[in-house]
């Protein structure tokens, strides 16, 4: 363990560090409903390192350069809901960009577009004024949220395991979803310092993790029950609870704006789907062709599945009036690649399309107040494939 630990600090700490890193610790007075940690400052030894690592390779004066107003060519008919779209990143690969609690700041993950690059975690204001690095640049990171209060944010990275980028799937036999059993979820302030490392293992993928708008608890996926469930823990990474039991991928969580329910996407395969569903998990794999949205009780109880679509539908989140659901979705498309916004009640009535073009349109996520909408989408790509964040205002 500490031979993991030195470790850890040399691939975190820049050149020459002589400082303090912290630590979470819980807080015990419940009544402090607008979070339930706080950060106490430890000492560490001074450490080097004789580089500093960013695979991400990213040309922040390209990528970077500050939102812009998107074209009129890049707005589709029947899109009324969205207005005034500003685009926030060009070139490279940006996505799952996602609001802090008070909706003033944006982490998300990116790479450049030089083959062999991997994504680093960033962190950015509402308005995207600037953008810093903020995971240590090594490894493969995704899933960022940030922590209510203290300026700290939540990510999974695979850097115990693989300092450079992890190996990539075979696609020979398809599309697959790496679940690298590397992942562990960390914290880190927005200065790039690790915080903590809540899981410390390396036998199971832990990713895909979201915080409770009430401040309390965690939901996340992981391979710890052999299959892909979602459980929840305390924001200082105790009491682990299993939420899933069903055989099939449970993932992409999110809770509701009450933090009583939480959304995700589920597959259910049967028959020769299940047998191949198995053995990709033996080889660390998923295929993610066939996803539905669904909604259960915070504690696990009471699921049910809200769409019925027969695609592939993902990257579900909760509008601020806790009654509908806007999500991702390629069911449309005959050939499974384009992907749309699409809105619905979580009685699962009311379906009604949000985007209609832009190739990939995913990762929605609404403010508060329900006046802004930031999504990712292929739409003005530098080259082919390429996928942006941008933010709309939103019009009922």
């Amino acid at each position: 363990m500490t031979r993991i630990l030195a470790i850890l600090i040399l691939i975190v700490l820049p050149l020459s560090v002589f400082g303090q890193a912290t630590a979470p610790t819980p807080i015990t007075d419940t009544s402090k409903k607008s979070s339930t940690w706080s950060l106490s400052t430890i000492h560490i030894a001074p450490m080097y390192r004789f580089s500093i690592q960013d695979n991400a390779m990213i040309d922040s004066a390209k990528q970077f350069r500050g939102p812009q107003p998107l074209p009129d060519s890049c707005y589709y008919p029947g899109e009324k809901h969205l207005k005034n779209i500003r685009q926030y990143t060009f070139e490279g690969e940006n996505a799952e960009a996602y609001l802090s609690p008070d909706d003033k700041y944006i982490s998300f993950q990116a790479h450049g577009k030089n083959p062999n690059t991997c994504d680093q975690i960033y962190w950015m204001p509402f308005d995207g004024s600037y953008v810093k690095r903020i995971s240590p640049g090594t490894g493969r990171t995704t899933c960022s949220y940030i922590y209510p209060g203290d300026g700290v944010v939540l990510y999974a990275s695979t850097m115990a395991m693989y300092d450079a980028c992890p190996p990539q799937p075979d696609f020979s036999n398809g599309y697959v979803w790496p679940l690298y059993k590397g992942y562990d979820i960390y914290l880190s302030d927005t200065n790039g310092t690790l915080v903590a490392r809540l899981m410390k293992d390396t036998e199971y993928y832990d990713a895909e993790a979201t915080i409770a708008p009430d401040g309390r608890h965690i939901v996340f996926t992981s391979t710890r029950s052999g299959d892909i469930d979602l459980f929840s823990m305390n924001l200082n990474g105790t009491g682990i609870k299993q939420l899933t039991h069903e055989e099939g991928y449970d993932g992409g969580a999110f809770y509701s704006p009450d933090s009583k329910e939480i959304v995700y996407r589920a597959s259910r395969p049967k028959g020769k789907g299940l047998k191949e569903y198995r053995e990709l998990l033996k080889q660390g794999l998923v295929k993610p062709h066939t996803l539905e949205i669904y909604v259960m009780n915070a504690d696990g109880s009471r699921k049910r599945q809200v769409t019925h679509l027969g695609g592939a539908s993902f990257a579900p989140f909760f509008a601020p009036d806790g009654q509908h659901i806007i999500f991702s979705s390629n069911y449309l498309d005959p050939n499974g690649r384009n992907f749309d916004l699409f809105m619905i009640k979580k009685d699962g009535t009311g379906l009604e399309r949000i985007t209609y073009g832009g190739g990939f349109n995913s990762f929605p996520m609404f403010t508060k107040d329900g006046k802004h909408l930031i999504f990712c989408s292929n739409r003005n790509g530098s080259h082919p494939h390429n996928t942006n964040i941008f933010v709309a205002d939103w019009v009922d």
